[in-house]
């Protein structure tokens, strides 16, 4: 068993990172490798809790752009959370992995209720816990959901997985000189308007002195490296 540098985290993961190449849904192939890296890093030592994003079936904010009540469009997004979060149950489970989902909405037959004691019980029992549902209130992000279920739960670290290799002053998608920041604080991030999560969720983290690290999860070992202790990505902490 490696020496990780964290007892405890909460990864989040966008629901765009389980369509893989597909146009919607959950490519069977990408979650299957997901599943795979974090019992790794659960394996290494590290307690993990997860938060997936609905942004592949549904995203409340663009259902309420396009003329929906937005009350309702989030509420439908967070029903797709529960979706994903129950597909990465499975996915842990076929790899060996103990998981329960549980919901920050009532819904007892596929899940259950998220209570705080008993989410950090199943973390202490070596079970991954998968937190769905968002906050359960509409106007909330899922990366307000995942700062609140990490500081709630004692994580030491809050790993948010995206597609780019951690925070850059410009998007180096459309910018190739973009600069990749190495460290921020989270008034340097509110400041710049750095929007890879939003605002809600950064002062969360920093109001709570939670470090947050941005990172690629589409390159294979990301997770247990930066468990070991490998500067990958962009960490976010504390105060300017």
């Amino acid at each position: 068993m490696s020496q990780v540098a964290y007892r405890r985290i909460l990864l989040k993961l966008s629901g765009e990172a389980l369509m893989g190449d597909e146009d919607y849904g959950i490519d069977p192939k990408v979650i299957g490798r997901l599943a795979r890296e974090v019992v790794e890093a659960q394996q290494a030592g590290a307690e993990i809790a997860l938060v997936v994003g609905g942004g592949n079936i549904f995203r409340g904010a663009g259902l309420a752009a396009g003329g929906m009540d937005r009350v309702t469009g989030d509420q439908m997004g967070m029903l797709a959370t529960v979706i994903n979060a129950l597909a990465m149950q499975d996915a842990l489970e076929k790899v060996g992995a103990k998981a329960r989902v549980m919901s920050a909405i009532k819904i007892n037959d596929v899940c259950e209720d998220y209570i705080r004691r008993r989410a950090i019980r199943h973390l202490e029992k070596g079970r991954i816990v998968i937190f769905a549902a968002g906050t359960g209130n509409p106007f909330f992000t899922t990366d307000s959901g995942a700062a609140l279920r990490a500081i709630e739960i004692g994580a030491d670290l809050l790993l948010k997985a995206t597609k780019v290799d951690g925070v850059y002053d410009a998007d180096p998608k459309k910018n190739p000189t973009a600069t990749r920041f190495d460290a921020l604080t989270y008034d340097e991030v509110i400041a710049r308007d750095l929007q890879v999560m939003d605002t809600a969720a950064f002062a969360l983290c920093r109001d709570s002195d939670l470090p947050l690290r941005i990172f690629d999860m589409s390159q294979p070992g990301q997770l247990l490296r930066i468990l070991e202790g490998e500067p990958i990505g962009t960490l976010v902490q504390g105060r300017g």
